[in-house]
């Protein structure tokens, strides 16, 4: 089988890029989703607060979806479900317009198939860090959980996972999680987070935990899971400015569930099979102002590149990447020529994109990244070759949410050679 596009993933990127790539003129393209349906986690997101800037209007997590496989429909878009992408690999081109990447991947239907695509979307999306990436002793029991297992459990099978919880980590999901589980009548008795601020959006801290009278221990984990057949207690302690637990700080708390809420990792086993490069700092590829990796005619795009606080900027970040990929298709991309990196100064954890190519970019480039601290009346700054060209004074910049500033095109034609733009933020 040959495509001209082939989209891993049918959530909200996979959806939003396939749409995009269509309403460009790309024709033969395909979907695939390893789920049952489209949509993603996006499915289990029953809660609002979706659709703000895409849609100008507050959705839940499926009505945001249905839109975009609502699009899909009507664009008389492709998709094959329940099928599992094994593996990409890179096709030597002789020539242009053949393949070059052999897609192969498996469903009930078909058993084993490969598809020879000529551009790739890859848009996986993200998992969860496991309780074994955390290293918390003790026994075995049944009732920890995931904090996404659990939304799973609560709002699509219609199962609790206990009575009385503790959540380790205050990433969106765990916060979402603490609310929902109040409103089912659990009692959440302590949200933990061993850094010394919340890994979430301050208006989820606000609506989850402190309307419900949750409250939050920051610099705080759990040390201990006691309990045989099912988790009966947690011991959680403070821990010191690297992280560490300080002795005679530990406290017993009785409860039945462990959720965890401890982080989120791009799904990019696929991304590395094909050799495509990758940020340590993100987990995922490294792109350029087209969203392409450093494999040709395969761009990223979505939680697989790296994690976003918002659907909305997975859309726009999605249709960019499918607009690319159509744009490349149709060669009216030129080739990678110029590279002036995109670097993340004191401050910063890292900036997507890498890399910006003046002569293949739109007339304005967003640029997103996330900082490294809590910083309150921070100035950020944006240098050109060293030279400070913006200067921009923020109220509040915190690691859980993402910024992004938009770089012109006009601007960047003036960058030397092989020069740089640094984003930085500078303490008040």
């Amino acid at each position: 089988m040959k495509k001209d596009l082939v989209v891993i993933g049918g959530g909200p990127a996979g959806l939003a890029a396939a749409v995009a790539a269509r309403e460009a003129g790309v024709e033969d393209l395909l979907i695939l989703e390893r789920d049952t349906r489209l949509g993603g986690i996006l499915n289990q997101c029953i809660h609002n607060g979706f659709g703000l800037h895409t849609f100008g209007e507050e959705l839940t997590g499926p009505e945001y979806a249905a839109r975009y496989v609502e699009k899909a429909k009507a664009l008389g878009i492709p998709c094959s479900l329940d099928t599992m992408v094994a593996e990409l690999s890179a096709i030597p081109c002789a020539g242009p317009g053949e393949a070059k990447v052999a897609v192969t991947a498996l469903n009930r239907q078909e058993g084993l198939f490969a598809i020879e695509a000529r551009a790739v979307v890859l848009a996986m999306g993200c998992r969860e860090r496991p309780r074994g990436a955390l290293n918390i002793p003790g026994s075995r029991p049944g009732g920890i959980y995931s904090a996404g297992t659990a939304q799973r459990f609560v709002n699509i099978e219609g199962r609790m996972p206990g009575r009385q919880a503790v959540i380790l980590g205050s990433g969106d999901i765990g916060l979402i999680m603490a609310r929902r589980l109040t409103l089912e009548g659990a009692r959440v008795k302590l949200v933990a987070e061993l850094m010394p601020y919340s890994g979430g959006l301050k208006r989820n801290i606000v609506q989850c935990l402190e309307d419900f009278g949750i409250p939050l221990r920051l610099s705080t984990t759990v040390v201990e899971v006691r309990g045989r057949d099912r988790v009966e207690a947690v011991v959680v302690a403070r821990v010191d400015q690297r992280g560490k637990p300080i002795p005679g700080t530990e406290e017993e708390i009785p409860c039945d569930t462990l959720l965890l809420s401890c982080g989120l990792i791009p799904e990019n086993e696929l991304s590395e099979s094909l050799g495509a490069a990758i940020n340590p700092a993100t987990g995922g590829p490294l792109v350029d102002e087209s969203l392409e990796t450093n494999q040709a005619g395969v761009f990223a795009c979505g939680n697989v590149l790296h994690v976003h606080d918002l659907v909305d900027y997975v859309s726009e970040e999605a249709a960019q990447a499918g607009r690319r990929a159509a744009a490349w298709l149709q060669g009216g991309l030129p080739r990678a020529g110029r590279r002036i990196a995109v670097c993340a100064g004191p401050g910063v954890r890292y900036t997507v994109p890498a890399f910006v190519d003046p002569a293949r970019m739109e007339e304005r480039q967003a640029v997103r990244f996330r900082v490294d601290n809590v910083y309150r009346e921070g100035v950020l700054e944006v240098a050109f070759d060293g030279r400070v060209v913006e200067r921009r004074r923020k109220k509040v910049m915190a690691p859980g949410e993402m910024e992004q500033i938009f770089l012109k095109k006009a601007h960047l034609e003036q960058v030397r050679e092989l020069g740089s733009v640094q984003i930085s933020v500078c303490p008040n």
